[in-house]
């Protein structure tokens, strides 16, 4: 083999490569198990938790310039010595949390 056939089949599969990063694995979506996990974990660092739940189902969302699909979630979680409920808004291609609020 030449170094010229070395060449274009390393260039080949260079490209192949960055087209089955760009478009199928780029496109992954986190499961919302996964998001309700990270929540969790972010959670316990300032006390412990009760529960937890979230929406397996991805809902659309729309705010000013945000459009896209999320998942809603929920904590349980004792602050200051009493329980109190949040509920998040994530991302479901990001996993990125767009909202927390108390209930």
């Amino acid at each position: 083999m030449n170094w010229k056939a070395f060449v274009a089949g390393a260039f080949a599969g260079a490209a192949a490569g960055h087209f089955v990063y760009h478009y199928v694995l780029d496109d992954r979506e986190i499961s919302g198990d996964a998001i309700l996990e990270n929540v969790k974990n972010a959670f316990k660092k300032e006390g412990p938790i009760e529960g937890s739940w979230i929406q397996l189902k991805k809902q659309h969302y729309k705010k000013y310039a945000i459009d896209t699909f999320v998942y809603h979630g929920g904590i349980t979680a004792i602050r200051e010595g009493e329980k109190k409920q949040f509920e998040f808004i994530a991302d479901a291609k990001t996993g990125t949390i767009i909202d927390i609020y108390l209930t």
